[in-house]
């Protein structure tokens, strides 16, 4: 495609500058300056003829012979004069002689008066400082962006793709297939209006996404644009926040209208908690601060405008609970879809759609991958399959194989490899006794997942080492005996170092606090613990009302329940720590023969730790 070209000021301004140059110094002939004084004694001697006297100049000729200045040399010394020839030109300041024109005519020097051209400079004064002026305006306002001036302030910032950009269909949306059926209605109203006017029906005027950070909230609502083929006005909540007052509700109103202009469309606000947190009082009592009234411009246009119209508004949040109610209200966001975590065949179809475009080795079985990366959400999957497609490209193979995305998903979890970390052999055996310790109470174990691999190599920030457990299966619901052997295996690793070294390190810390944490669930939430009964003590946590953040937990309940509490939460760890220590003083060969193992080749596999420890 042939590129056009675009006419700009600057080539018109330098073309000017470079003739003016030009014809300052190649051009214009070369006068010699003379000063006054020697300019009359020159008059008196009849040396000059051919005068123009202005008001500020005076320029004639020499007669032949007159010296004229000679030009110094590179060491700054001055030449000899340099006689002039006949009609050599010169100029010379005038000064203020009233007796002038009487010795020139006393002399007979012939001379004529003339009025200074002054047209060029005085226009050249005036544009070379605007040209300066406007430049730096233009460079401003590239600087800050189109939408980001004076005059546009109070515009939109929503960025609109037509149907033809939108690009992005259900096929690029997996893993979230209830969410899609959800969305299928508004679909099929976008498309075909009249099929639901018929009957009188309302379309929802709102559709709330609501799910965790990444689980394509964003990539749901582009696709329902891309499937009916309409307008796409994208934008976050933040986007209409700024430091003037009334801007956010004039950007709001502008958005409205856009949309208006161009149903049937989308308009998908990214963040909405950013703009629609629950509304309190500010400062000043009884006022209103910018972002609240933002929030009553949006839910006042979301009640004037006609839903049968075409204009559908959609929304993402990863935080409903802080929503004000009136957003969430029938009429408004009406209705609320769900974009959970995927299951285990989502994630291998989420696997299957970004390892589309990666050479893939005939042995990767993403069912397999899939299986190992339970809770992960679509952008997590994303992530493996680039990080294990970038392990593959820095060894220079031909495809993406097996190896390349285990070391991906442990990248992932546990942080990244520092094999340069050197750890002096005393905490590097008790690394490998501690995660040993992990192991092998993991392994005898009846409800808990077996171990994939144990590694004594030093990951992310903290973490000396891992022990990582393979799930079977997707699970929603744990049981208290899986609960209580998850304290035992929390627990193991600092057993192991008490059996063996007879004293413990502060490498446990991590597991002490999700063992606590368990703990502390089963007798709070749960109602695990037979002394207390099926008794709930915590509240939910709701948004503070005159500040952002929760409140603090109230307790419902006497000093002697909560030392009753606190009794149920030790006895649950001791007895968790006293079954770990009898298993690991009853295996304590395989134990030993474990950590051996480990500190040989520093990383075992599944397999290998079944062998050792049966």
């Amino acid at each position: 495609m042939e590129k056009k070209t675009r006419f700009s000021i600057w080539y018109f301004l330098i073309a000017v500058g470079v003739v003016w140059l030009i014809q300052l110094f190649f051009l214009a002939p070369h006068e010699a300056e003379i000063n006054y004084s020697q300019f009359i004694q020159l008059v008196a001697e009849k040396k000059v003829y051919d005068l123009t006297v202005s008001d500020q100049m005076i320029h004639g000729k020499l007669e032949a012979g007159v010296p004229l200045p000679a030009p110094k040399t590179a060491g700054g010394e001055a030449q000899e004069p340099v006689p002039s020839e006949k009609g050599h030109p010169f100029k010379t300041i005038r000064v203020e002689d009233p007796d002038l024109v009487k010795e020139l005519q006393a002399a007979g020097v012939t001379f004529r008066g003339t009025v200074e051209n002054t047209f060029w400079m005085t226009l050249l004064g005036w544009l070379i400082p605007m040209a300066l002026f406007l430049g730096l305006w233009f460079y401003l306002i590239r600087a800050v962006g189109p939408q980001q001036g004076l005059m546009t302030i109070g515009k939109s910032k929503a960025k609109i793709y037509v149907a033809d950009e939108t690009k992005v269909t259900f096929k690029d949306v997996a893993g979230i297939d209830e969410a899609k059926a959800e969305l299928q209605e508004v679909i099929e109203f976008l498309r075909n209006p009249e099929k639901f006017q018929r009957l009188g029906a309302r379309i929802p005027k709102g559709v709330l996404l609501v799910g965790a950070p990444g689980t394509g909230k964003t990539l749901l609502a582009k696709a329902v644009a891309g499937e009916a083929r309409v307008p796409f006005l994208s934008l976050t909540g933040s986007d209409f926040v700024e430091m003037f007052v009334g801007v956010g509700a004039a950007r709001v109103r502008d958005l409205f209208a856009t949309a208006q202009s161009k149903a049937p469309c989308i308009i998908f606000i990214d963040e909405l908690d950013a703009l629609g947190k629950a509304r309190g009082v500010s400062g000043a009592i009884g006022g209103h601060d910018e972002r609240e009234q933002t929030l009553n411009q949006l839910l006042a246009e979301m009640d004037g405008f006609d839903p049968n119209k075409g204009v559908i508004i959609m929304a993402a949040t990863n935080r409903p609970e802080i929503l004000d109610a009136a957003l969430l209200r029938p009429g408004r966001f009406d209705r609320h879809v769900l974009v959970d975590r995927p299951d285990i065949n989502g994630r291998a179809a989420i696997l299957k759609i970004h390892a589309s475009r990666v050479i893939l080795s005939p042995q990767v079985d993403l069912n397999k991958i899939a299986a190992r990366t339970p809770g992960f959400v679509g952008a997590d999957l994303a992530n493996i399959v680039n990080e294990a497609t970038l392990l593959a490209a820095r060894k220079n193979k031909a495809a993406v194989e097996p190896e390349d995305f285990e070391e991906a998903i442990d990248r992932v979890v546990a942080g990244l490899e520092k094999k340069s970390r050197l750890i002096n052999p005393k905490e590097k055996r008790i690394v490998a006794y501690h995660e040993g310790g992990h192991a092998l109470v993991t392994h005898f174990m009846t409800h808990t997942d077996k171990v994939h691999r144990i590694s004594i190599i030093p990951r992310g920030i903290a973490a000396l080492g891992y022990t990582l457990q393979l799930p079977t299966e997707d699970r929603y619901l744990m049981s208290r005996s899986e609960l209580v052997e998850r304290l035992a295996i929390l627990l193991g690793g600092r057993s192991a170092e008490e059996i063996v070294f007879g004293e413990i390190s502060t490498g446990a810390q991590n597991d002490l606090q999700k063992a606590t944490e368990i703990a502390k669930s089963m007798v709070k939430e749960y109602g695990m613990s037979e002394a207390l009964g099926p008794i709930t003590y915590e509240k939910e946590r709701r948004p503070l009302f005159l500040e952002t953040g929760f409140a603090p937990a109230s307790k419902d309940y006497s000093e002697e329940t909560a030392e009753a509490i606190d009794r149920e939460i030790k006895r649950l760890i001791d007895e968790a720590h006293e079954r770990a220590l009898l298993l690991l003083k009853e295996h304590r060969d395989k134990l030993d023969r474990l950590a051996a193992a480990l500190l040989e080749k520093e990383v075992l596999e599944g397999d290998e730790v079944k062998q050792l420890l049966t």
